[in-house]
């Protein structure tokens, strides 16, 4: 029985080796395939060594998530409990593994005093042992710890020019975006004038101000002039360890200044609400344990970066264990009704007496924060995936008159005013949505229902162009990929409809053609455009079925 059984892909067996030298160097007895002695059978020895072993190592590379091997060596490791996971080279890791938590070695060239080599020793060493460390034991958070959304300290912007005009318009433009900011998601920010007092000859005692004012993040930035140009640059920081999470550069004629300073703070505000939302759902995602109710949200939205089968259970996974936290957190409720509204749009067959049940638990959460703005633009999404559209609209007006600067809010009232083909009130809320958070992680599922209001208003060729755009945002998602390939052939340009059906069918080879019927039937109900849709849709599939 091997202390830890080595699982990688071949064409990183040199990285291998160094994993295996290292821990046999401590003294771990290490099976890798390498071990293996002439006249053994391959599949029986290696079977014997996975299913026996106290810790199983997978080597998470790029040509690893890919290899059929390696996932079910992970997947069976998984199911027994000896799961010890590694970044060996950035990858997007298969979703089902996406939450587990996995050790960046990705940097590591066998240095036996690394750092961060040391606690992944450590681990492997408490799973070999079979007693996990105590900050590595995953308790259940306490009941009611609903967690801290983002916290933020904008400290004031340097003027760069020397030009006393340029002084008071820095100090006007951190303050406008505090403003800014504070309106579109759950976040606290402190003021400029509160964090000025930390600054100590320019240089900002970043851990010891985090501390003091109980913030996560820092934004910093400065102006200056470059020829007829005035040039705002921000950074926002991570308090605690001074690591850059964004950074980018604004800028704007001297000429027209005046009139284009709100919408300069408009573009600095929205972008970095999308950069908070990213870092929030990094974070969560690293988080081993301990995790409060407001990070299990995040680990619920980091889930529907696709829309497969597996993401949408893992997102009402992580939704159910919010509640569980926080029963009467509105948010966390609001989420839960959101994931099975997803769940049952996406997977399952109509069910009035669940649409109901998914509608109360929406309406429960707006009892809950009736005067919350993200809380009724997440009740409206439950309430369109089960179909009550004129609710759902109505919820996503409401989140946008109590916060004109909540992205959720137009995306809510976009889809709902989409299937009520009202197209151009749809397409109108979708621009206000990109205009407030541009670069949004998931504002690819705003252009996927841009697109179906242009098919239902019988517009194939604006929507392919969507669909074109939706690709470079989630190159991987099955469900933009089937769609792109009813308008091709739509359009009849059939050598680009059958690769992108192709595509989509590799991408999601378990979804049969009723559920994906089921889908778009849902997306297109009440229009004209569905029956032809679904009938391309049925064209296409037979084809690829007869050449198979």
């Amino acid at each position: 029985m091997p202390d830890i059984f080595l699982s990688y892909n071949r064409e990183d067996q040199a990285v291998a080796r160094r994993f295996a030298d290292a821990f046999a160097a401590e003294g771990l007895d290490v099976w890798w395939d390498v071990t293996l002695r002439s006249g053994e059978a391959y599949d029986e020895v290696t079977e014997t060594a996975l299913r026996t072993a106290k810790a199983v190592v997978v080597l998470w590379s790029p040509r690893s998530v890919v290899s059929r091997w390696v996932r079910s060596e992970a997947t069976l490791a998984d199911r027994n409990h000896t799961l010890a996971p590694v970044m060996i080279e950035a990858c997007e890791r298969p979703i089902m593994f996406e939450l587990t938590q996995t050790a960046d070695l990705c940097h590591w060239r066998g240095e036996r005093g690394d750092p961060e080599w040391l606690t992944f020793l450590e681990e492997v060493r408490c799973l070999v042992g079979r007693e996990a460390p105590a900050a590595l034991v995953q308790r259940p958070p306490p009941k009611g710890r609903r967690g801290g959304a983002p916290s933020l300290a904008v400290l004031p912007f340097t003027n760069r020019s020397g030009l006393s005009e340029d002084e008071v318009f820095a100090f006007g433009m951190a303050e406008d975006i505090i403003e800014a900011i504070s309106r579109g998601v759950e976040l606290r920010v402190i003021s400029g004038s509160a964090s000025a007092r930390f600054l100590s000859g320019g240089i900002v005692d970043l851990q010891g101000m985090a501390a003091h004012l109980g913030v996560r993040y820092v934004l910093e930035g400065n102006v200056r002039r470059s020829g007829d140009v005035l040039r705002v640059t921000t950074q926002l920081v991570e308090a605690d360890n001074g690591a850059v999470l964004w950074t980018q550069r604004f800028d704007r004629p001297l000429a027209q200044l005046a009139a284009l300073q709100e919408e300069l703070v408009l573009e600095v505000a929205g972008r970095l609400r999308a950069q908070f939302h990213r870092a929030e759902i990094e974070r969560a995602l690293k988080k081993p344990g301990d995790l409060t109710a407001w990070e299990c949200v995040m680990r619920s939205l980091a889930a529907y970066r696709r829309l497969s089968p597996e993401a949408l259970m893992l997102g009402l996974q992580e939704a159910t264990r919010a509640v569980e936290i926080a029963p009467d957190y509105g948010l966390a409720v609001a989420v839960v009704a959101e994931a099975k509204g997803l769940v049952y749009y996406m997977l399952s067959p109509d069910n009035p007496e669940e649409a109901e049940r998914i509608r109360e638990q929406a309406e429960r959460a707006i009892e809950l924060e009736p005067d919350n703005s993200i809380v009724l633009s997440t009740a409206s999404g439950a309430l369109h995936c089960v179909g009550f559209l004129d609710e759902a609209l109505e919820a996503g007006r409401r989140a946008i008159q109590l916060n004109p600067d909540n992205e959720f809010g137009y995306f809510a009232c976009g889809t709902a005013c989409a299937r009520l083909d009202r197209t151009d009130e749809a397409i109108a809320y979708f621009d206000k949505e990109e205009t407030i958070a541009p670069g949004h992680p998931l504002i690819w599922m705003s252009m996927l229902w841009r697109a179906i209001a242009h098919i239902r208003a019988g517009r194939w060729d604006a929507a392919l162009s969507v669909y074109d755009d939706i690709l470079e945002f989630a190159p991987d998602n099955a469900t933009p990929q089937m769609s792109r390939a009813i308008c091709c052939a739509r359009l009849g340009r059939m050598d680009e409809a059958r690769a992108a059906f192709a595509l989509s069918r590799k991408l999601e080879p378990a979804t049969p053609l009723p559920l994906w019927e089921l889908r778009h039937g849902r997306a297109y109900i009440g229009s004209p455009r569905g029956a032809e849709f679904i009938s391309l849709m049925r064209e296409l599939w037979a084809e690829a079925e007869v050449t198979a």
